[in-house]
């Protein structure tokens, strides 16, 4: 740990500026992994996720632009407590995610060598699988405010409003140091091509695509989709990271199955078997069965999740629908 990270460090404190404070400690986590001083950085790490008031806790949130139009919020800004290590992801996803966590307390080194940030994210992947949960577990991680555009608030009816609205999101995000989440980017981004557009499509998806291109402000911007078929092929070169997350693997499945069953696990359960029955669902079924499971053994005055509870919540999963 360097002086200077020394320095931030007592000026965030004495200043209550719990933001700058997370965000010096995530690069000094970030240099002690850089390191190999693995069980070091875990720890700080742990520590900082569960040690002092989390934002918002006593730090205001700012409060969201409206609409011109009919004065309704742009977007909800919230304060996530999830971080990345309670995902079950790829462990490549994983390590791109971290990497960009600590890659952001490094941005003004970045600046001063000219070098690119990357500060516009694209993740993309069926319903269910994670892309929201991820956005604000990355917030949790920078320690920043989650500003979620409202889909309902920002879409107008009146020519020409929508970009508007959109500009006040972004100029949101250039003022305050939040991850901004557009999600159901295809909305904005669609290919302009599409034979439904009578012109409004084209102007909308021109002005994102020109915002994101232009923004250099604090923030990290996440944009969501599960249609990434649908986007403008100039969308994606907007973008300076860009992750898939599919639905999950058996491995997977397993994981969080036993993460989210927990002591309610029956020893004597074979979750791998259950699990196979599961794979090519998004990671919200997975979550639904142990949930119900547990429900059911609760209310039966189970200590234990059983087989038979188990296997009920895995039939009602599979047969319905998630996409």
């Amino acid at each position: 740990m360097s002086g200077r990270h020394l320095k931030l460090l007592f000026k965030a404190h004495r200043e209550g500026d719990d933001l700058t404070f997370r965000r010096v400690a995530l690069e000094i986590i970030a240099e002690e992994e850089a390191k190999q001083h693995v069980q070091l950085a875990r720890e700080l790490r742990r520590l900082l996720a569960s040690g002092g008031p989390a934002v918002g806790d006593w730090v205001p949130l700012p409060a969201p632009p409206r609409d011109g139009d009919n004065n309704f919020d742009l977007m909800t800004v919230t304060v996530p407590k999830r971080l990345l290590g309670s995902l079950v992801l790829p462990s490549e996803t994983q390590e791109r995610l971290r990497g960009l966590v600590a890659e952001v307390a490094r941005w003004p080194d970045l600046d001063r060598h000219a070098i690119p940030r990357r500060q516009r994210v694209l993740l993309y992947g069926p319903p269910g699988c994670g892309k929201s949960t991820t956005a604000a577990a990355l917030a949790a991680e920078l320690g920043y405010p989650l500003a979620t555009v409202r889909l309902d608030a920002v879409v107008s009816s009146l020519l020409g409003e929508t970009a508007s609205n959109l500009r006040r999101a972004f100029d949101f995000a250039q003022s305050n140091a939040v991850v901004l989440l557009l999600d159901e980017f295809d909305v904005f981004g669609r290919e302009r091509g599409d034979p439904n557009d009578h012109g409004e499509l084209r102007r909308i998806v021109n002005a994102v695509l020109q915002m994101m291109g232009s923004f250099q402000g604090p923030s990290l911007i996440v944009a969501a989709t599960n249609h990434a078929d649908d986007l403008d092929p100039a969308s994606w070169r907007r973008f300076d990271e860009v992750l898939a997350l599919p639905p999950p693997d058996v491995d997977q499945v397993e994981a969080m199955l036993r993460r989210t069953l927990g002591k309610a696990a029956n020893p004597h359960l074979d979750l791998t078997l259950r699990a196979r029955k599961l794979v090519g669902l998004p990671h919200a079924a997975a979550e639904s069965v142990a949930w119900e499971a547990k429900r059911q053994s609760v209310l039966a005055g189970s200590k234990h999740v059983t087989a038979r509870q188990l296997d009920e919540a895995i039939s009602v999963a599979t047969a319905r629908r998630w996409t």
